[in-house]
C-alpha cells in the first residue's frame, strides 16, 4: 500500500469517526477517496471538510450531476474537493430523486452558484435555498434537461433565425436525412480499398 493510499484512508476513518450520523460511507478506489453523504447534511459534511484544521478543503473545484434512471434515487451530486494544504482531493456524493432539493451549498463555497445553476440546467437536479436558480447554458424557452439519460439525442426543437420575419424561432426539430450507421472504425481498418493519394506515391518508384 502506499503511503498517499494510506493517507486517504486515514481521513476517511477520521470523517466517518467526526461525522457518524452524516456519512453513510467512504471509500478508496483508483487513488481517490470518495464518500457518500446524507442529502440533507451536505452543508454540514462541507463545512466540515473546509474548516476542519485535518481537512481544509478550501477550494470546490466543480459539482455535477450524474443519471442513473433505473434507480429510485436516480440523480447523484457530486461535488469535489481541493486542499492545498493537505495536497489532497475528496469526492463528495449525494443521492436524490427529480423532485426532492438538494440543499445548496453557496453558503460555503460561493463557486457553487454557476455549479449549482449548471446541474438545475442540465439535469433538472433542484437545489433549496439557491439564490438565483435559473437556467445557465440552455435558452429561457428550453424544453428538458440535456443530460438526462431519456432526453431525445436530437432534441425537442431547434433554433434559427428567420431571415422574412427577421428574428430567432423556434421550430420542431427536423432531420434533413435519415440516422447513418458508422462502423467506428479507423480508417485504415475501415476501408480496404487504396486511399486517395496513394497514386502519387505509387508514381516514384
Amino acid at each position: 500500500m502506499s503511503q498517499a493510499h494510506q493517507a486517504l484512508q486515514e481521513l476517511g476513518e477520521y470523517l466517518r469517526a467526526a461525522l457518524p450520523q452524516d456519512i453513510l460511507s467512504v471509500e478508496v478506489a483508483k487513488g481517490e477517496l470518495a464518500l457518500v453523504a446524507q442529502r440533507s447534511a451536505i452543508v454540514k459534511v462541507l463545512t466540515f471538510l473546509r474548516d476542519d484544521a485535518n481537512c481544509q478543503f478550501k477550494q470546490l473545484m466543480d459539482v455535477c450531476g450524474v443519471d442513473f434512471p433505473s434507480r429510485e434515487q436516480r440523480f447523484e451530486v457530486v461535488y469535489n474537493l481541493l486542499s492545498l494544504k493537505q495536497n489532497q482531493r475528496i469526492r463528495v456524493k449525494v443521492c436524490t430523486d427529480e423532485s426532492t432539493p438538494v440543499p445548496s451549498v453557496c453558503g460555503v463555497f460561493s463557486s457553487a452558484n454557476w455549479f449549482e445553476r449548471e446541474t438545475w440546467d442540465m439535469f433538472g437536479i433542484p437545489f433549496a435555498d439557491h439564490p438565483d436558480l435559473r437556467r445557465i447554458l440552455t435558452d429561457y424557452g428550453f424544453e428538458g434537461h440535456p443530460l438526462r439519460k431519456d432526453f431525445p439525442l436530437s432534441g425537442y426543437v431547434e433554433l434559427r433565425y428567420d431571415d422574412e420575419q427577421k428574428r430567432v424561432v423556434y421550430e420542431p426539430v427536423k432531420l434533413t436525412q435519415e440516422f447513418r450507421g458508422f462502423d467506428f472504425l479507423s480508417p485504415w481498418e475501415g476501408y480496404a480499398g487504396p486511399l486517395p493519394g496513394d497514386e502519387k506515391a505509387e508514381g516514384k518508384k
